[in-house]
């Protein structure tokens, strides 16, 4: 006959030392992400985990704090696409911001209808008689204070790879991608535009032009170049070569737009996040192109 009232499960040996014990008693592990952070600083010294491992366990923590507003795209930088355009200017306009997934509105840019994917603009071409309409898919809008953990894990449920952020008042605030996210804890994702710090700012290329970061200080392009470079009003001061073409652009660059400073021709060959990440620099004499301005 079975024992109706069996015995419970042995307690789980505690197996530190009475000196381990006494240490955790009196110096009690940590109660903060400041304090969490300093343990995993002193970790690494200890070499318990490696400088990578505390540089993503850190990301993680601090992302904890982190919201959509800390790393959204604003409103006036969004590329987006107006479902009434011709479907050439649509194209154009793909082509041009090489982006692949773009928000949708209709009248007005506050009014957003969905998303679509660039690569579903090719079943137009397929199937002239699709209506545009039938490709947008919803968009997910979250505010301003949705958390990034809560944002991921919303990304991962969804299955999608962007969403509109909204302010307290209702408005479009800007846009956050998935791989804004992600970015958070394991550091920028490098694409083909992307070099090591180590390899420069500055660039030849093989067709003797030059790449250009946007970020480059000023001084640097021109002392490069054996150039002056300012801006048309000679009250403003811009530390960096994007800030400077930005301002005199009045707007943020589009990737093909091309701005002559200086006696240079700076294209713009890539932008991120609303901002230009490469410009590419041929003297102004050496391209017969009109600059746009």
């Amino acid at each position: 006959m079975s024992d109706p009232y069996p015995a419970r499960p042995p307690a789980r040996q505690d197996k530190r030392t009475l000196l381990q014990r006494l240490v955790e008693f009196i110096n009690p592990g940590p109660d903060s992400t400041a304090e969490l952070i300093a343990t995993l600083a002193e970790a690494e010294d200890n070499q318990v985990i490696n400088n990578d491992a505390r540089v993503m366990l850190e990301r993680v923590l601090r992302m904890a704090e982190m919201t959509a507003a800390d790393v959204l795209v604003p409103a006036p930088r969004m590329d987006m696409l107006d479902i009434d355009a011709p479907l050439d200017a649509l194209m154009h306009q793909v082509l041009r911001t090489a982006h692949s997934r773009f928000p949708v509105y209709q009248g007005e840019r506050e009014h957003i209808i969905g998303i679509l994917l660039a690569k579903d603009l090719l079943k137009l071409w397929r199937s002239p008689e699709l209506s545009i309409r039938t490709l947008v898919r919803p968009a997910l809008f979250v505010p301003e204070s949705k958390g990034l953990h809560a944002l991921e894990r919303e990304f991962r449920s969804t299955r999608n790879h962007m969403a509109i952020v909204i302010d307290e008042f209702g408005r479009i605030a800007g846009l956050v991608t998935f791989e804004d996210v992600i970015e958070q804890i394991v550091g920028e994702i490098e694409d083909e535009f992307d070099i090591h710090e180590d390899e420069g700012d500055i660039f030849g290329l093989a067709d003797h032009s030059y790449r250009v970061s946007g970020d480059t200080p000023l001084e640097r392009v021109a002392e490069a170049f054996e150039v002056q470079l300012h801006a048309s009003d000679p009250d403003e001061h811009f530390d960096t070569i994007g800030g400077l073409i930005t301002h005199e652009l009045g707007r943020m660059p589009r990737k093909g737009e091309a701005v002559v400073l200086g006696g240079l021709r700076f294209v713009v060959l890539h932008t991120k996040g609303g901002t230009v990440r490469w410009f590419k620099v041929t003297p102004a004499e050496a391209d017969a192109a009109p600059a746009e301005s």
